[in-house]
């Protein structure tokens, strides 16, 4: 059965978006079958692998308001054994929309389980804010996996996050665990990055990776491209940063 990992933060600006778009490539590079699935309304991870998302005639909008099925906005292998289900800004509209609906926690749960076998990995890249979509992706998640910019605010706002996996844990979905922490934007040169690091370690008592994601230029110009870095740049130090951490998540697994 597909393990499936929220990528979380609710504050902006973490590198959030672009480590579900590359852990999950890493993952599929390294043999692995993935699903991302982008449920935020920005709609980046999908541009970031390339999906022209304002012109789907189906997204993860249409299915959660049961408007069309999960096969019909399913992008297979859109790189080599990476599918995606894509997002864009209508997704925005559905939390007004599934006001009253039943069980509107569990509606991606439900879909999701239809073809959760299919995969190894399903990598959920959630909106930077806490609200009835992320709660759908926690509900759906087996874990949380929440990247931490090094910088000076890095544990602001990480007590409320892990005060809202640890409700969704009591109140919907008991078997929900930290996946653990993942540095991001790690610059070697300040001492600020290696402050943060440290200062996190003594203060969370959750996993933390050893894979750290550092600053890096073409990081940040990949999604331009509408391509994950191992495709972009395969030798740069993120593309290094991001198949580090894959290969952390993997070895998790087969202990």
């Amino acid at each position: 059965m597909g393990r499936i990992i929220a990528v979380a933060n609710q504050k902006g600006g973490v590198g959030k978006t672009t480590t579900a778009i590359n852990l999950s490539a890493c993952l599929a590079e390294k043999g692995k079958k993935v699903l991302t699935i982008d449920i935020d309304p920005q709609g980046n991870t999908s541009s970031g692998l390339g999906i022209d998302k304002n012109n789907l005639e189906n997204t993860i909008y249409e299915l959660m308001i049961g408007e069309c099925t999960i096969e019909d906005c399913l992008l297979i292998n859109i790189i080599s054994n990476l599918s995606l289900l894509p997002s864009n800004v209508n997704l925005a509209g559905a939390e007004i929309e599934l006001i009253g609906i039943e069980e509107k926690e569990y509606i991606l749960k439900k879909e999701i389980s239809k073809i959760r076998d299919n995969y190894d990995y399903l990598i959920i890249d959630c909106p930077p804010s806490l609200n009835t979509l992320t709660v759908n992706a926690m509900t759906t998640a087996d874990t949380v996996l929440v990247p931490i910019q090094c910088e000076y605010y890095a544990l602001e706002g990480l007590s409320q996050l892990i005060h809202t996996i640890n409700l969704v844990k009591k109140r919907l979905n008991p078997n929900l665990e930290i996946e653990g922490v993942v540095f991001t934007m790690y610059d070697a040169r300040t001492n600020l990055s290696l402050q943060v690091v440290e200062n996190v370690k003594t203060n969370l008592k959750q996993n933390i990776y050893k894979s750290i994601i550092p600053r890096n230029v073409r990081l940040a110009e990949a999604p331009s491209h509408g391509l994950p870095i191992n495709i972009y740049d395969p030798k740069s130090a993120g593309a290094e940063g991001y198949r580090d951490l894959a290969d952390e998540v993997i070895e998790r697994d087969s202990n």
